[in-house]
């Protein structure tokens, strides 16, 4: 493949997050995570029509049982005790009782510089969500472990840069997304699923479900 002008290359997002100065995250450890997650048919609309974009080189697609809506990345599980998550838990129950099920449309994906990525609107009710779990995590454990991000907007990746990032030619994607059919998905967020997550290294992310907090009690 020809040399791709770096301008225009996509960057590893995984070693990205390693290598970041504030709150990394190491290949192997597990984090805390508070997800939306997507049903299997949602999964399925969400990544079918652009399954040939996401064989090029250095772009790794997320697999449908990983696909995610992240809320919350909570900080290493090892530094939160069994006794503090369940209290964190317990008040994120009590305040996710107090919002609705709610839609979120996920966009057609955009090429992003780590990510395929699909934004996600209306950002106000994800943005309760992102606020309540972040609030129960500060009050039972200050701000001893961090949380991230500090400002939200929602959107799910539908594939990774990861090793071989290099390859990956932003430009060139636009072109070949622009020719793909595919319309917005419809994502229902329902509850709050907290996972204890890692990632690779290379180009995969993946989790152990831990429980699931429903909205609306």
């Amino acid at each position: 493949m020809p040399h791709i002008r770096e301008a225009f290359a996509m960057k590893n997002f995984f070693a990205g997050v390693e290598a970041r100065q504030h709150h990394a995250w190491p290949a192997g450890r597990r984090d805390l995570h508070w997800h939306v997650l997507p049903d299997e048919e949602t999964a399925r609309q969400l990544i079918e029509p652009y399954e040939d974009l996401l064989t090029v080189p250095g772009l790794y697609a997320v697999p449908p049982q990983w696909l995610h809506l992240t809320v919350l990345h909570a900080g290493p599980q090892q530094d939160t005790s069994d006794d503090e998550l369940a209290a964190i838990v317990e008040r994120v129950r009590a305040d996710a009782a107090e919002i609705a099920p709610f839609d979120v449309v996920l966009e057609r994906p955009g090429v992003g510089w780590v990510a395929l990525e699909r934004a996600g609107h209306p950002g106000a009710p994800a943005r309760r969500l992102w606020k309540l779990t972040s609030q129960a995590h500060a009050a039972v454990l200050g701000d001893r472990v961090p949380v991230t991000p500090a400002a939200y907007q929602p959107h799910l990746s539908i594939a990774y840069a990861g090793t071989g990032a290099e390859l990956a030619d932003r430009a060139q994607l636009k072109v070949v997304l622009s020719d793909i059919e595919g319309g917005p998905v419809v994502l229902r967020a329902e509850k709050l699923s907290l996972v204890s997550q890692w990632h690779n290294g290379e180009n995969l992310i993946c989790w152990e479900h831990l429980l699931d907090v429903p909205l609306g009690g």
